[in-house]
């Protein structure tokens, strides 16, 4: 194809100066239509299902987004500077094989957001068309992998169309809810209470934490001089600003509906615009989940493929072999979709705090790695030679991150699933994320300071 809708070319393997291109202004876009959709909104209604009130929600929803962005930004920095996939690089921590264990920790992310999304957006075009929702489903997986196919430009271009109806649709919408409802009533009598208030915080900061696996392969085709302050700021801005405003409307609907909301989240949502808006207003949500969709299929595929050649030493994919890795990601994610779609929310609920725990430690490692350690300074041939610089297995890495999940354990909460020893001591509060950061960043920093630089073989 010509222009914009050319088919993309590269998977794992670095971009070239040469095709590099783009200013970092559309990030801002495409990460807040990532955020401004409907899953967004499902998951600001959880702070108040966990039972903080919703002022403190909203403060929790704020502070949530405002902290776990700030991690998941500095990720998009490693994308111009480096120009590969995101978990590619994390070879250059764990080892080429190594890093295949946080890896399908990150595939199994992938494919439940992708499902997640698929849910929610199936229900929209069912709704829209007539079809069946399973049906429904399948067809929107089905065209979300096929932008996926074509690639970064179009999903690039994709974001901002979705930024634009997302503005449009979030400003009638929040009007709507603010002027048919008595917020003011759902708002007074708050009370602070501690132990909800920092599971809300773990919820809303594991939306943007686990955004860490992604970032980086939506910059890694900007100019390399592109600036890492550039990049970080225009991520954060759009993805704080989209995450907080989407669901602090989420919170409210789900305060002000309860039931109504719960399970039927699309329903609702359009019916705040009353009959002769219907349609538009399920056009506009199929459209705006659709980005993030795509993003999901898009890292997924890559991920996947990061996974399977660590043992088969290629860098370079051919078209057929990029589009049967993201019609395999198309496929689970759609039967899962089919699969789980009865209770969305609560399942949610154990995703998320499921990724938190898992995928923290993965992000400390990786940043420690990146901004304090490596300083930007890496060899990319040997990220796809086991036999290069960075080995096999790096073990310090491996320890670092299972005891980041390890020290989580006695600090973690999961409603009617889990519950550790520490948490009654801290009156129900959930720090666990928390420790998931600073635990195993400081160990891989200790045992890696002085084992570091551009030439270094570590053996594993």
């Amino acid at each position: 194809m010509a222009g914009g809708l050319r088919v993309e070319r590269r998977s794992i393997d670095p971009v070239p100066d040469s095709e590099r291109h783009g200013s970092p202004r559309s990030l801002f876009t495409l990460w807040f239509a990532s955020n401004m959709q409907i899953t967004a909104a499902v998951t600001g209604a959880l702070p108040v299902l966990v039972g903080l009130h919703p002022l403190w929600a909203l403060v929790a929803i704020a502070v949530g987004n405002a902290l776990g962005g700030v991690p998941m930004a500095l990720h998009a920095a490693q994308g111009p500077k480096l120009g590969i996939p995101q978990m590619i690089q994390s070879r250059a921590q764990f080892g080429v094989h190594g890093a295949v264990l946080p890896l399908v920790l990150v595939v199994l992310m992938y494919l439940g957001y992708f499902a997640s999304g698929n849910v929610l957006g199936g229900q929209a075009l069912s709704a829209i068309t007539g079809l069946p929702v399973d049906l429904s489903i399948v067809v929107y997986a089905a065209l979300s992998a096929l932008i996926a196919i074509v690639g970064y430009r179009l999903i690039h271009r994709f974001g901002w169309l979705a930024s634009l109806v997302s503005v449009v649709v979030f400003v009638y919408l929040t009007a709507r809810l603010v002027t048919t409802h008595d917020l003011g009533a759902v708002l007074a009598g708050a009370e602070f209470e501690v132990p909800e208030f920092l599971l809300a915080l773990s919820l809303i900061a594991s939306w943007q934490l686990t955004f860490g696996p992604y970032v980086a392969d939506t910059s890694r085709y900007l100019p390399a001089s592109t600036s890492v302050r550039a990049t970080f700021w225009w991520t954060y801005g759009g993805t704080a600003l989209g995450a907080t405003w989407a669901m602090s409307f989420g919170a409210m609907a789900y305060a002000v509906a309860g039931q109504q909301f719960k399970g039927r989240e699309v329903a609702y949502v359009v019916g705040l615009g009353g009959e002769a808006l219907v349609l538009p207003l399920l056009l506009a949500i199929a459209l705006g989940k659709l980005t993030i969709n795509v993003l999901n299929i898009y890292g997924g595929y890559m991920t996947v493929a990061t996974t399977m050649t660590a043992f088969a030493r290629r860098v370079v994919l051919s078209p057929a072999t990029r589009v049967g890795y993201i019609a395999l990601v198309g496929v689970l994610g759609g039967v899962l979709a089919v699969l789980g779609r009865g209770d969305f929310l609560s399942n949610f609920v154990l995703f998320l705090h499921f990724l938190l725990y898992f995928l923290t430690p993965w992000s400390a490692v990786n940043l420690v790695d990146f901004y304090f350690l490596r300083r930007e300074d890496y060899d990319l041939e040997a990220m796809y030679d086991p036999d290069g610089a960075y080995g096999r297995w790096c073990v310090p890495a491996l320890v670092a991150y299972f005891a980041g999940i390890a020290v989580q354990i006695p600090f973690s909460h999961v409603e009617g699933v889990f519950t550790g020893f520490a948490v009654p001591l801290l009156g129900g509060a959930d720090i666990a994320w928390l420790l998931g950061l600073a635990v195993p960043g400081a160990i891989y920093w200790a045992a890696m300071r002085n084992r570091t630089g551009a030439a270094e073989r570590v053996a594993g």
